[in-house]
């Protein structure tokens, strides 16, 4: 009897803007018969939080990125915990997918970050993932689900 390989999936973006674009990935990935994992079991972030994340990390076979209008919660460091997960999943070796909005000016109110500096940080990390090789822009939910 053959067994049938399962794929654990983490998942990473900043959470309440991207609840619906979360959604259709989560729903992508179990449509691929894969485990997502990801923020939804842990949506407050602290410096114990994050070695728990690493560990979920490491048990995912692969790592999904969404980045639109907004940076995140900081950690102490200055890095929001999505660039934090990301640098953590690239530096392990983890296959890393970076899912990126195609025009950022369309998005409005509590999807896009205030403050410049905060603008500015997320500028920084879309182009450190659009550095990878694989990446892959979205315009809506359902254009993401189907790039997944």
């Amino acid at each position: 009897m053959h067994e049938e390989t399962r794929y654990q999936v983490f998942v990473s973006s900043t959470f309440s803007d991207l609840k619906e674009e979360r959604e259709k990935v989560l729903q992508a990935i179990l449509q691929l018969r894969a485990f997502p994992a990801g923020m939804e079991l842990f949506p407050a972030a602290d410096e114990e939080q994050f070695e728990f994340i690493k560990r979920e990390i490491d048990s995912s076979d692969y790592y999904i990125v969404i980045i639109a209008g907004r940076y995140g919660s900081l950690d102490k460091d200055g890095l929001s915990f999505t660039e934090k997960e990301y640098d953590y999943a690239r530096s392990v070796g983890k296959p890393t997918l970076a899912f990126i909005v195609k025009d950022i000016g369309k998005l409005i109110g509590d999807k896009l970050e205030k403050s410049e500096d905060m603008q500015e940080q997320l500028k920084r990390f879309a182009e450190k993932a659009k550095s990878s090789k694989l990446v892959n822009f979205f315009s809506n939910p359902d254009e993401l689900k189907s790039a997944v």
